[in-house]
């Protein structure tokens, strides 16, 4: 089984790279094609200026967070097939909605938002975290032909920066030096688009000051002069070494956008030691709360797309493929009460009605179920039929029938549920099911851009949902 995954890894990796080398040979990657006419364009009204994705890297069981199910506390000797929920489930601001323990703090303010509840995950055979959440974040189930940009570039490029001096796309909390790293860097990148619309990556928000400041220990001139000196090795470096002319010129563009960064005020944003103490202490849960400290103040300062990670490292974090009770009582601390408070203060600043907060996963988790019930995968987990042990109490196995997804703000309803899964196992979807096309269709809703826009790359049009079908799900939207 290690073989197997070590293989489907490399074989990963080997397409990807291809796909990136196709992308540096783009020629047009720039044109816009008109996929819809001006009227029907016209039509598509902005709710949300601003989006911030929170992302659960590993895998977020959907009957552990908010979706509860029957609770079963746990037993030595007790059946796995009475497991279906390991924590109580709690009252939330909205009567008919429901969370698990641990979620308190969320459970408040589930009135500001919407609970998708039946997202579901691509069928991509052998499953592989790193390829799920490609496809997530590239509405594009790998390999592909070219490389696929990041939603957050997409979102870059369409509608550009909302503040000159800042990133348009900010990525925060995901280092790239830990396990599947050169995986999660295939989608971490503007792919064609060109590197001007690849992330600003904070990979550490603690020392996010760091990242706008010349290194330390380097004098501003010889700072400038060694800017100065790689501008030229691009500039002559010949048509080829760095990919097509276009992106040449667009790394060009992304060096002068990073030299404006540091110069500006707006690099102020990015140091948390100008938080007032009080403030960065209801967000200090450690790294990923305090990533959501940095998202609020870069929405203040006017970003146009941030993702704040949990951060994907193999069998850390949300990959529970042991102690799944255990590990998520302490990712719930993690996570409730910076989520919670970061929702608080953009409703307070003004900024909510105009920014949608999307928290997902790449899929959820279950105690027997690997995959699909119908389209059951080789399983990944040993799970016995009795429970002697607490480190098997929980959701160890990769499910991809049903998830949830929270939404926040940018025109989103308030207090409304989407979505309904089964309440025995498997606790897969039943109702209204919502997969990655139209989950990014409504993203890009929000923002008043078409899931049909195509942008020409390779004199062939890529559409930003796979051929134009993203539907936007109109009933999430007030």
């Amino acid at each position: 089984m290690k073989m197997t995954t070590q293989w489907n890894r490399r074989e990963f990796l080997k397409t990807a790279s291809a796909a990136t080398l196709s992308a540096l040979a783009a020629t047009y990657p720039n044109r816009i094609l008109a996929a819809e006419s001006a009227a029907e364009l016209e039509k598509i009204k902005a709710t949300a200026d601003t989006v911030i994705v929170l992302w659960m890297g590993g895998g977020m069981a959907h009957t552990e967070t908010f979706d509860p199910k029957k609770y079963a506390p746990y037993e030595k000797g007790m059946s796995v097939q009475k497991v279906l929920s390991t924590f109580p489930t709690i009252d939330t601001s909205v009567d008919h909605i429901k969370f698990t323990e641990g979620l308190e703090n969320m459970a408040r303010v589930m009135d500001r938002g919407t609970l998708i509840r039946s997202y579901t995950a691509g069928d991509l055979g052998f499953i592989l975290h790193s390829r799920h959440q490609y496809q997530w974040h590239t509405c594009y189930a790998p390999p592909q032909t070219v490389a696929a940009p990041h939603i957050g570039s997409v979102i870059a490029r369409t509608l550009g920066p909302k503040n000159p001096a800042l990133p348009a796309f900010i990525d925060i909390g995901q280092r790239f030096d830990l396990g599947e790293g050169e995986e999660l860097k295939a989608f971490h990148t503007a792919g064609f688009l060109g590197s001007e619309y690849g992330p600003f990556v904070v990979s550490n928000p603690e020392e996010a000051v760091k990242a706008v400041r010349p290194p330390e220990g380097m004098s501003p001139s010889r700072f400038e002069n060694r800017d100065k000196f790689y501008k030229k090795l691009v500039e002559k470096s010949p048509i080829g070494q760095l990919g097509s002319g276009y992106q040449k010129d667009s790394l060009l563009r992304s060096l002068d956008n990073a030299h404006r960064l540091l110069s500006s005020d707006a690099a102020k944003a990015f140091d948390l030691s100008l938080e007032p103490k009080e403030s960065y202490a209801k967000y200090n849960t450690g790294r990923f709360g305090l990533g959501c400290l940095l998202a609020r103040r870069l929405t203040e300062a006017g970003a146009r797309f941030i993702e704040v990670t949990s951060e994907y490292i193999p069998f850390q974090y949300w990959d529970t493929h042991e102690n799944g009770h255990t590990r998520l009582a302490d990712l719930k601390k993690y996570i409730d009460a910076p989520i919670a408070q970061l929702v608080l203060d953009l409703e307070a600043k003004g900024l909510l009605d105009r920014t949608l907060i999307v928290l997902a996963s790449e899929f959820s988790r279950d105690a027997l179920v690997e995959g699909k019930p119908e389209k059951p995968v080789k399983g990944q987990v040993e799970q016995p039929d009795t429970i002697n042990d607490m480190k098997f109490y929980g959701m160890h196995r990769h499910f991809t029938d049903a998830g949830s997804v929270m939404l926040y703000g940018g025109g989103i309803k308030k207090g409304h549920l989407h979505g309904v899964t089964a309440d025995e196992r498997p606790c897969k979807t039943i109702k209204d099911r919502v997969v990655i096309e139209d989950l990014h269709a409504t993203i890009y809703r929000a923002l008043g851009i078409s899931p049909k826009l195509a942008y020409e790359v390779e004199k062939r049009p890529f559409y930003v949902t796979p051929d134009g079908k993203g539907v936007p799900i109109g009933s999430l939207f007030g």
